[in-house]
């Protein structure tokens, strides 16, 4: 059955269900069978990710001449104790927090305008190349990626100061610290807020296919996407929740093909160790950006289905 063929079936109008993960691996197959499409992500993403990286490392380079590794205390960080290891590491980050701070204090600025310049272009291509007639719309696109990273950006700052607070309080001068405690909060936290913005931020990535498709302003795409009722909107947090637990699921498996090599680290040599760590870097962003396509291919349909009587006016 082709994935035209499955849309029919499932239909609200035939009486069918649609369940929000119905036409998943449908959707996989075609983009696998596409690759045009996961090139451009890549491309675009890669794009303004490597020179942001090369930056902030040039830049993290002259902060280690001038304050060495060496002042911080990071070369006597207890290994054996925990304790006295987590407490020392934070003396570490408090020496290099101002510094880090400092460059992402204008180079952050930059990377967001740069971000949103180009995956406007990005995305736009690429559902130009999923829908033909589409038009070339960046500004717009422009307007509503912005949106995108705002809400992306408050949810990096509610985790952080989430962080922030589990710290502070399992951790005081000179008692021990509740390890079980923070790392239970820890991970709590981060899986909470990782959660809610693939639950929340649904809205943000169907309005763009809204205004393409539909011809709307930047605007009226995104009014609509807040307000699309229960079936398109549920389906529409459907799939993205389930894509977010298929990222994290490659985030694990990066780690575990990572660690694979260290029971044989005398054998190997650390060139090896790296170039395997860099391989599942690697691995993680692909499948990461493989996995946006299907989410767009993913609402892309679900608009045929809930939307496809609404002409493009």
């Amino acid at each position: 059955m082709t994935v035209g063929e499955a849309i029919a079936v499932s239909k609200p109008a035939a009486g069918g269900p649609v369940r929000g993960t119905q036409l998943l691996v449908e959707h996989m197959g075609t983009v696998i069978k596409r690759p045009a499409l996961s090139l451009l992500e890549i491309g675009w993403r890669w794009l303004v990710g490597i020179p942001f990286l090369w930056v902030f490392w040039n830049q993290w380079q002259k902060v280690l001449a001038a304050y060495p590794v060496t002042a911080s205390g990071f070369t006597q960080v207890d290994t054996i104790n925990p304790w006295i290891g987590l407490v020392q590491m934070g003396g570490v980050w408090k020496y290099y927090a101002p510094h880090a701070a400092a460059i992402l204090h204008w180079l952050l600025p930059i990377f967001a305008v740069v971000w949103i310049v180009v995956s406007a272009v990005g995305r736009n291509l690429i559902l130009m190349r999923m829908n033909p007639g589409v038009r070339f719309r960046p500004v717009a696109m422009m307007l509503l990626q912005a949106a995108w990273l705002a809400l992306a950006a408050l949810a990096i700052w509610g985790w952080f100061a989430s962080m922030q607070w589990t710290a502070i309080t399992h951790f005081h001068p000179g008692v021990e610290p509740e390890l079980v405690g923070f790392f239970v909060w820890s991970i709590f936290l981060s899986l909470g807020f990782y959660s809610a913005f693939a639950l929340l931020s649904w809205p943000f990535s169907v309005a763009p296919i809204l205004m393409l498709l539909e011809r709307r302003s930047a605007l009226s795409a995104l009014a609509q996407g807040l307000r699309l009722g229960k079936g398109f909107g549920s389906k529409a947090a459907e799939v993205n929740m389930t894509l977010g637990v298929a990222k994290l699921g490659i985030i694990v498996l990066a780690m575990v093909l990572s660690a694979a090599p260290l029971p044989f680290a005398d054998e190997l040599s650390p060139g090896a160790l790296r170039l395997v760590t860099a391989a599942s870097f690697l691995f993680y962003m692909i499948a990461n950006d493989y996995f946006q396509v299907v989410r767009l291919r993913a609402f892309v349909e679900f608009r045929k289905i809930f939307r496809g009587g609404i002409a493009a006016s």
